[in-house]
């Protein structure tokens, strides 16, 4: 149902952000080691760890810790010849880099949030391998602040400065395997108070705030750099984090797919409730299946695995409901038995499918002693993983009973959501003892330039067209083009070939994002100092993407461009001239537009367009 079609305000919806955000800075929050990712083919060793849930300093275990810590799994990370001691957990951080203090402070000016009088460092708890530590370095920095949007202001609860987690490589039959080169880059998480209404809302408020992120031009781009989470619920509902939402323009279906979710639990709930509806006892049930021919069964048993199932009294035709697009309450109970190590669920709702014939779903009722109104769901695992996996399954039908419940989930790239774990409590959260607290002053940051307010001076200032000046403004090198136009390079020249340009050859299949930025002002300052002819940018960035060592010049000696005299292009127009007299003679001037582009042709872009065509004019006239 598209967000149009629902009343919000009607529902009760209540939504807030955290946007997460990479800053670029040279070195890592409590390091030395530089942000830059690598390749996991560059790693130079692994180390290895398995994680387990600690109490908090007031003796509690937050409870998201405690279910990941029943999945048995050992996590492998990937280190690199610039991981330290400290990405390995083998020693002590250092203090908070200054750098990236100063950007967040910049930030929190932004927001006009109030800068804390003493940051301290928190120990948040993390249990899903993502730092070799099993916790989350996460600093206090600023809070009250506010942005507008066309549906009122959203407050902003706090402004964080923390370490990025290491990054997902691949799941592995042990476990998980981790990137150490992303952890420890410097991160920025923007809360917002509930006060945003609409999934139109919700958009634009993350749409705003990645603007003013962007403005401060230290900020890392590309996919990763920006994630956003978002709260939601609606009056009869419950609050739920939906994690790692990567494209802004995901959040609005996000939003409006997760209210749907939510009045469709509650719809489920009322009938539950007409149907006087209860969870059974799990039952186990694999001599009904002993002769299936269903392969996930029969692979189950063959390997001494188990069925167990589970009787949903009055469930019949709801565990099959759709609650989001593509996605059911079965799906709802499939992700908590997948969550304890199982592929999923089968249910009756859906059956007889798989192979499970309708013999076996009539045994299967007897067995567990289910009706026609009631449902059933079974598990084929191994002993140990069907046992806990069914109970998972079982337990989440006794919350569909009760309503919406409270949890995290992940963001699907189609807009829907899948479960992920419990909301995580207070308890994950305790003071870092190896980081002394700092004082930040926020006195001598300035407020950085709006990238709203660039496009209008990109325009008013360096005359650029203002399609071209908000494409600059909010591209991913518009620092290079500052310190482009800063060396003296023609801001128009400069916009056109870091937009268009690269974009031109990136569809062209060019890796664009190779060639490296030093190399780009070099190849810009050449033309402007007329050492490259414009016609020879393309080949060269090419060369650079394709050899990233290359400097500009030795690109140039690569492509085969620029480097030819007045004589060298007189030499070559007066061939092309020749080779076409009689039309010269016939068409004088006439002639210039072919032939300029035949001259253009045989120069191979080592002459610059006005030199060549201050030459053609001169050699027609010569003939006419």
């Amino acid at each position: 149902m598209s967000d149009d079609a629902r009343d919000y305000e009607e529902l009760g919806l209540v939504a807030g952000l955290e946007i997460h955000q990479q800053l670029d800075t040279e070195t890592k929050l409590f390091c030395e080691s530089p942000t830059e990712l690598r390749e996991p083919e560059e790693a130079t060793h692994t180390i290895t760890r398995e994680l387990h849930p600690t109490r908090s300093e007031l003796g509690e275990l937050d409870e998201a810790a405690m279910e990941e810590s029943r999945v048995d799994r050992t996590f492998e990370y990937l280190a690199y010849d610039t991981t330290c001691l400290v990405e390995e957990d083998d020693e002590p951080p250092a203090r908070i880099d200054e750098e990236a203090l100063e950007v967040a402070m910049s930030i929190a000016d932004l927001l006009d949030a109030d800068v804390v009088d003493q940051a301290h460092v928190m120990r948040k708890l993390v249990i899903d391998g993502s730092n070799t530590s099993g916790f989350q370095r996460s600093t206090l920095l600023a809070q009250n602040g506010e942005i507008e949007t066309d549906e009122g202001s959203v407050g902003i609860v706090d402004v964080m400065l923390e370490e990025e987690s290491a990054q997902r490589v691949e799941e592995t039959d042990e476990g998980v395997r981790y990137s150490l080169d992303r952890l420890g880059i410097p991160l920025v998480e923007i809360g917002t108070a509930p006060d945003i209404s609409s999934p139109k809302q919700a958009h634009e408020a993350a749409e705003h705030i990645g603007m003013l992120l962007r403005s401060t031009g230290s900020v890392k781009r590309g996919l990763g750099t920006i994630r956003q989470d978002v709260n939601v619920s609606i009056e009869e509902g419950a609050r739920v984090e939906i994690k790692g939402v990567q494209a802004l323009g995901d959040i609005r279906d996000i939003v409006a797919n997760e209210v749907d979710r939510q009045v469709e639990l509650l719809a489920i709930r009322d009938e539950l409730d007409a149907r006087d509806a209860a969870v059974g006892d799990v039952v186990d049930v694999s001599e009904t299946f002993a002769d299936t021919e269903s392969g996930v069964i029969r692979g189950a048993l063959d390997a001494g695995g188990e069925v167990q199932a589970v009787p949903l009294y009055g469930f019949d035709g709801l565990v099959g409901r759709e609650i989001q697009p593509d996605r059911r309450l079965g799906t709802e109970l499939s992700d908590h038995a997948k969550r304890a190590g199982a592929g999923g669920i089968f249910h009756t709702d859906e059956l007889p499918a798989y192979g499970v014939t309708e013999d076996e779903v009539a045994a299967l009722r007897e067995t567990v002693d289910a009706g026609e109104d009631d449902a059933v769901a079974i598990v084929a695992a191994g002993a140990d993983v069907a046992e806990q996996a069914i109970e998972a399954a079982a337990d989440r039908a006794r919350t569909a009973i009760e309503g919406v419940p409270e949890e995290t989930r992940g963001a699907n790239d189609d807009g829907t959501t899948r479960y992920l774990r419990p909301l995580p409590g207070a308890a994950r959260m305790y003071p870092e003892t190896d980081v002394p607290p700092v004082e930040p002053d926020p006195s001598e940051i300035e407020t950085p330039e709006l990238l709203t307010e660039r496009v209008e001076r990109y325009a008013d200032e360096l005359g650029l067209d203002e399609g071209l000046a908000e494409q600059v403004a909010f591209g991913r090198r518009m620092v290079l083009f500052e310190e482009a136009v800063e060396a003296g390079v023609d801001p128009t020249f400069a916009a056109s070939t870091l937009e268009s340009t690269l974009t031109e050859l990136s569809r062209d299949g060019v890796d664009v994002d190779a060639i490296r930025e030093d190399a780009l002002l070099e190849a810009l300052l050449l033309v402007e100092d007329g050492d490259l002819p414009k016609e020879g940018v393309n080949p060269v960035l090419t060369a650079l993407a394709e050899t990233p060592e290359l400097t500009a010049e030795e690109a140039m000696e690569e492509a085969g461009v620029g480097g030819v005299s007045e004589a060298e292009v007189r030499e070559a127009v007066q061939e092309v001239v020749e080779r076409n007299a009689e039309q010269v003679e016939a068409e004088g001037m006439g002639a210039f537009s072919g032939l300029m582009g035949e001259c253009m042709g045989a120069l191979r872009g080592q002459a610059g367009g006005d030199l060549v065509s201050e030459v053609l004019r001169e050699e027609i006239q010569k003939r006419a």
